[in-house]
């Protein structure tokens, strides 16, 4: 079983994914970390000439060990830094095969990011769109980092996802919104408990209806 789970920035998608894959015991993909630690690599480049053809060759070498540092790839900053190097397409199809060939092992996975239900997994199971408010995202992600000894300006904060929001729905290579075939979620006031048992219900209703079952 495939499950894709799309959405902005800090809407919960990569919390609900996890405890999607907790729940079916199938491994999981934060494929947003993928283009963070891209960005990272980068860092310092963003105004030189060189930057794509830096981003490139990032996202080509990219691997496993590029993902450990949480704290740095989680950064507001380096947020920012992968909503840029998306944009580029050969950095899109350097990551495609890393994305598709983890969600196509023996049992299935659960992937989030951006495109996984339009341009990764468009054949997955079951799609999932999260989405929240602004301010609740902020505030999510400011949590986040607050727990990891983070000061954060969430001033600051919002405005970088109002600005990562703008620069998604402007990228022509990824899919920022909803699969058409995609069951909306939005967890603007739930907590994680009750927008993963929302997931949960999703998901089962979906399967039972693919294999003929009756839902109540």
């Amino acid at each position: 079983m495939i499950i894709a789970v799309d959405g902005p920035a800090a809407s919960g998608k990569g919390t609900l994914a996890s405890g999607l894959a907790r729940h079916y015991r199938l491994p999981h993909l934060d494929t947003g970390l993928l283009y963070r630690a891209v960005g990272l690599a980068v860092a310092g480049k963003e105004d030189r000439p060189d930057l794509e053809e830096a981003a490139i060759a990032a996202a080509r070498t990219l691997d496993a060990a590029h993902l450990a540092d949480l704290d740095a790839l989680t950064a507001a900053e380096t947020g920012v830094l992968a909503s840029k190097v998306a944009v580029i397409a050969e950095v899109r199809a350097a990551l495609f095969d890393f994305q598709r060939n983890f969600a196509l092992q023996p049992d299935g996975a659960v992937l989030d990011g951006r495109d996984i239900g339009t341009k990764i997994c468009p054949d997955a199971d079951v799609k999932l769109f999260i989405q929240a408010d602004s301010k609740a995202r902020m505030e999510r992600r400011a949590k986040q980092l607050e727990a990891r000894g983070i000061v954060v300006d969430r001033y600051a904060l919002y405005h970088q996802i109002e600005e990562r929001d703008a620069r998604d729905m402007l990228n022509p290579h990824g899919g920022f919104y909803k699969a058409d075939d995609a069951h909306l979620l939005d967890t603007t006031l739930l907590d994680i408990e009750a927008a993963l048992r929302a997931a949960i219900e999703i998901v089962d209703r979906t399967m039972a209806l693919k294999a003929g079952g009756q839902t109540s």
